[in-house]
């Protein structure tokens, strides 16, 4: 499991650099592609640390939808161009605090 905690904290840091990054404010992110381009690879970055969680770690915590984070990072490195940007800030408003929140707890939980 020290593996998995070592992934945990990756997904900690990108989210607390997503954080950093747009400042909270959604105009910011959808008018700097530099912010965007930014949030896009700590975003991809995550899903892929999610992708190496052991499977008893995530079954733990079926109410974060592991698959769709999976499908996410395929959309951001393979359809870029089809990247909705108004959907990523819903993603980053609404599904990270939760996120962050199971990340935590997991955490807590291996220490």
């Amino acid at each position: 499991m020290n593996d998995a905690r070592l992934y945990l904290q990756h997904i900690l840091d990108c989210l607390k650099r997503i954080r950093t990054y747009t400042g909270g404010k959604e105009a910011y992110f959808l008018n700097d592609e530099k912010t965007q381009d930014a949030v896009l690879r700590n975003l991809q970055t995550l899903a892929e640390s999610t992708q190496r969680l052991p499977e008893e770690l995530k079954q733990q915590h079926s109410d974060i939808d592991w698959r769709g984070i999976a499908g996410f990072r395929n959309v951001v490195v393979h359809n870029y161009l089809g990247v909705d940007l108004e959907q990523i800030w819903a993603i980053i408003k609404h599904d990270l605090p939760l996120l962050e929140a199971a990340v935590r707890e997991m955490l807590e939980a291996l220490r």
